[in-house]
């Protein structure tokens, strides 16, 4: 006879028939909670060092124990699970076209922009380094969600831009540079910060600008009335956008906010928000300007121009948001792997996983070094080196090109040293992988960034030269890379728009050898000669070199 779950028969007690536990949990790693990932990264501190920003390196580690706290890592997750929501209108019937973000959001930016991740390098006071050690900043902090980067980095690159009209940035610029997070659609004059923005695609045309339909009329007080529908613009909630536009003279770029001086709501209409493979957190719309005013910023007819600042800084910020995106990958990836045991062993002694570790190892600290180095060139250009911005006009669409590329592939082999764990939303890996094909399309995908690789060398043949003496620095150190730096010569002496991907490959795995051979450990550099100059590209692990070295630098320590 069966009995029904709790009863029992006379002198039987429950214990006699209670229902035995079906597990215990073991042989799971402890949250990756409260680390800091300033500790596990020498690559960057070692970038630091050799850029001469040693000194600063302690300034960085509140903020990045606070990018690898259990509430940072949280608001990042509610940030994601909870997306901004449109709204279009109040109870009333009254547009408004407004955007309401989670709390988590908020806290995010707020946080960002008290670091001065946005504007600081920009001011005028603003130390030497500035920009690498915003760079850094950025780098530390995006690994606490990648979302929120994109306002960021847009306010940050819109400054340079916006120089180009001194009497409009003497306006706005002190607000863009100002360290207070203030949410809101109010007039400028009447908030304690500003973020920017950028609204420059449309459906017709995408990274082809100039197939923009957009108009821009103008009006008898200077300003000009714009009309148009803009394809994808993010962050609709900043303050101001920098827009391009049809203007009798040509495309230009104006300065469009959304509150106009008097307090009243710009004609900025928000039709929807996209609903986007990645990236929830941050809010990317489709707007259109019916009738709105703005304010021409350089020339008319000169808007690519006034506007090409702002896309070097945000390609910038593009390259730091991958190595960041993939260094959060590997760390999760070894530190699972150093508390799971299988087959016998803990994961991370086994040969096998030591190969896969390491190759991720190396492909994040070459990505990281590699930022670096273009960010000390933003530093050193601003001071009025010529050679580090040629050098910079090169490198960063290739660097933009290929690291971002590698992202998905990075991520999604880190996702894979976790398992089926790795594959479920908890773990916080699948959101890192839906994010990573974004960077590699923002700011001119793949082809566009390679062909504007080649662009650079037909329009300035200069840069070629500050390359090759930037790689010659260490030539004579290794016949593999001695080998590479002469393919590298043979194809920048003859460019080609259909080796356009492979150019910017060979220089970007050149100039990241390079950089290994100047700052790393011997074994990391080796690493990096055997699995990526040796033969062919290969999936990642296959080539069996393992690095105890690298194993040891990158994986988490916690309190």
């Amino acid at each position: 006879m069966s009995y029904a779950a709790g009863m029992t028969q006379p002198g039987e007690s429950a214990a006699d028939f209670a229902i035995p536990a079906t597990h215990q949990v073991s042989n799971q790693p402890p949250p990756l909670d409260d680390f800091d990932p300033l500790d596990c990264d020498p690559a960057l501190r070692e970038a630091l060092a050799e850029h001469g920003q040693s000194a600063r390196i302690e300034e960085l580690r509140p903020l990045a124990r606070q990018a690898g706290s259990a509430t940072a890592r949280e608001h990042g997750r509610l940030a994601n699970e909870h997306p901004p929501v449109l709204h279009s209108h109040d109870r009333y019937g009254h547009r408004i076209d407004e955007v309401e973000f989670h709390p988590s959001w908020h806290w995010l930016m707020e946080r960002a922009v008290s670091e001065g991740l946005h504007a600081a390098p920009w001011a005028p006071d603003a130390p030497a380094g500035a920009h690498l050690h915003r760079a850094a900043g950025f780098y530390l902090w995006s690994q606490a969600e990648a979302g929120h980067g994109c306002p960021i980095s847009m306010t940050f690159a819109s400054v340079p831009a916006l120089r180009h009209s001194p009497e409009l940035a003497e306006i706005y610029e002190p607000g863009l540079r100002a360290g207070s997070y203030d949410f809101g659609l109010r007039p400028a004059a009447n908030k304690r910060g500003l973020l920017a923005g950028m609204s420059m695609t449309e459906k017709q045309g995408g990274s082809d600008v100039r197939a923009n339909t957009t108009t821009a009329e103008p009006l008898a007080d200077g300003s000009y009335r714009i009309v148009g529908h803009k394809w994808f613009t993010s962050a609709p909630m900043n303050d101001l956008f920098l827009t391009l536009a049809q203007t009798p003279a040509g495309l230009s770029c104006l300065l469009v906010p959304r509150v106009l001086p008097d307090g009243t709501r710009n004609a900025v209409r928000l039709r929807r928000l996209k609903d986007k493979l990645g990236n929830k957190s941050n809010a990317s719309a489709e707007l259109e300007y019916e009738g709105a005013i703005g304010w021409l910023i350089g020339e008319e007819g000169r808007g690519v121009r006034s506007i090409i600042d702002m896309v070097s800084m945000t390609r910038m910020d593009c390259v730091l948001g991958s190595a960041a995106n993939m260094r959060v990958a590997l760390s999760e990836a070894a530190h699972h792997a150093a508390h799971r045991d299988a087959f016998g062993s803990t994961l991370h002694r086994t040969p096998l996983m030591r190969a896969v570790l390491s190759d991720l190892a190396v492909e994040s600290e070459a990505a990281i070094g590699l930022a670096m180095r273009l960010a000390s060139a933003i530093d050193r250009g601003q001071r009025g080196d010529r050679a580090e911005l040629d050098l910079l006009r090169l490198a960063l669409p290739a660097t933009k090109y290929y690291v971002c590329k590698r992202a998905p592939t990075v991520i999604g082999e880190a996702l894979e040293c976790l398992g089926g764990n790795g594959y479920v939303e908890e773990s916080g890996m699948p959101r890192l992988y839906r994010e990573a094909p974004l960077l590699s399309i923002w700011e001119g995908s793949g082809n566009v960034t390679a062909l504007d690789t080649l662009r650079a060398l037909h329009k300035q043949p200069d840069t070629a030269e500050t390359l090759l003496a930037e790689l010659d620095r260490v030539a004579g150190q290794d016949e593999r890379y001695d080998r590479s730096l002469r393919k590298l010569r043979e194809e920048l002496g003859e460019p080609r728009e259909e080796r356009a991907r492979a150019l910017a490959e060979r220089l970007v795995l050149t100039l990241q050898t390079s950089l290994l051979l100047r700052t790393a450990p011997k074994e990391v550099a080796e690493t990096f000669l055997a699995t990526r100059l040796d033969g062919d590209a290969h999936t990642l692990g296959a080539t069996g070199t393992r690095s105890d070295v690298l194993l040891d630098r990158v994986t988490p320590r916690k309190d």
